[in-house]
């Protein structure tokens, strides 16, 4: 059977105004997400933030209570056909007790028309392990590794993973960044993936959305993020203070003997223009990871933060 996904549409997964509820909890708000296909987008944010549920709703698992969450314009749930494209690995991967990773393929050689048992067989020399052996014997890493074997042998079109290299030592972890772009790159996959490991997630994703207290506060591509939010270092022999933050957006100062050190949004060329303007003795721009941006957007939400200088 041929994929689903139509080539001709960039944008594969579109969300609009989803909210779900559980009993009287408000997991999310109105949450919008687009994802552009063959893409890594990152979904970032605060424990309870409601990752996973949305997660979930994206894997078709959970129904919505309002909004629109549709792939390629068609609503999820219980969409048979779609869920055939669609593969979901939560943050603790699920098999069937007494099953070897055989095993396991077997079964979903049953359930997915386009299990491929030559991708399973290529990455058998990847993983090595044996296969004949049951999964609930392995450690929580190996089983993680099984995970990935079998979700990729799938051949899915859209890959969804919540906290998913949590538990695999660093080659491991850089092997399957590798299967996944190797994926994104030549088949055109899509990958939502969610994680607090925000240094490992800046290294794979092309995009970013933020979600804080059910609510997507910012997305972005993450060039976008970067060439929005700055880390200046700055010093002047005579500059009043006033002078130095006028008309500035800044999230965040810290002072260290006379130099400056600020968390300033806006455009990079009219950011230093502006401090060039004031002619100081230094002015440094300094690269920003993506967890110090994290950090500065959700302090200027009101999430606490303390001084996370790197």
């Amino acid at each position: 059977m041929s994929g689903i996904m139509g080539k001709g549409v960039k944008e594969m997964i579109k969300a609009q105004g989803v909210s779900k509820s559980y009993h009287d909890v408000l997991a999310l708000s109105g949450v919008n997400l687009d994802v552009r296909r063959g893409s890594i987008y990152g979904l970032i944010g605060s424990n309870g933030a409601g990752k996973t549920t949305l997660l979930k709703i994206l894997a078709g698992i959970y129904r919505q209570d309002k909004g629109r969450l549709e792939i390629d314009a068609q609503d999820v749930f219980e969409n048979e056909g779609l869920k055939q494209r669609v593969i979901f690995i939560p943050d603790t991967p699920y098999f069937l007790p007494q099953h070897t990773i055989d095993g396991m393929a077997e079964f979903y050689r049953g359930i997915y028309e386009n299990f491929s048992d030559e991708r399973y067989e290529k990455l058998k020399e990847v993983f090595q392990m044996d296969t004949s052996k049951k999964i609930e014997s392995l450690s929580k890493g190996m089983q993680r590794q099984v995970a990935f074997w079998l979700a990729l042998s799938m051949m899915p079109d859209l890959l969804v993973l919540d906290e998913p290299l949590d538990g695999l030592d660093p080659v491991v972890r850089q092997r399957v960044k590798n299967l996944l772009i190797q994926d994104v790159a030549q088949r055109d996959m899509s990958v939502v993936i969610s994680s607090h490991n925000l240094r490992e997630l800046e290294d794979i994703c092309d995009s970013i959305g933020i979600l804080h207290r059910g609510e997507m506060v910012a997305q972005k591509d993450i060039d976008d993020f970067k060439s929005d939010v700055h880390k200046i270092q700055v010093a002047f022999r005579d500059m009043p203070e006033s002078r130095l933050y006028e008309g500035m957006d800044v999230l965040y100062r810290e002072e260290r003997g006379s130099v400056s050190m600020l968390i300033v949004r806006g455009r990079k060329a009219e950011v230093i223009s502006r401090f060039r303007e004031l002619q100081p003795v230094i002015l440094d721009i300094l690269p920003l990871t993506l967890e110090e941006i994290f950090i500065y957007e959700m302090g200027d939400i009101g999430y606490a933060i303390k001084d996370v200088f790197i």
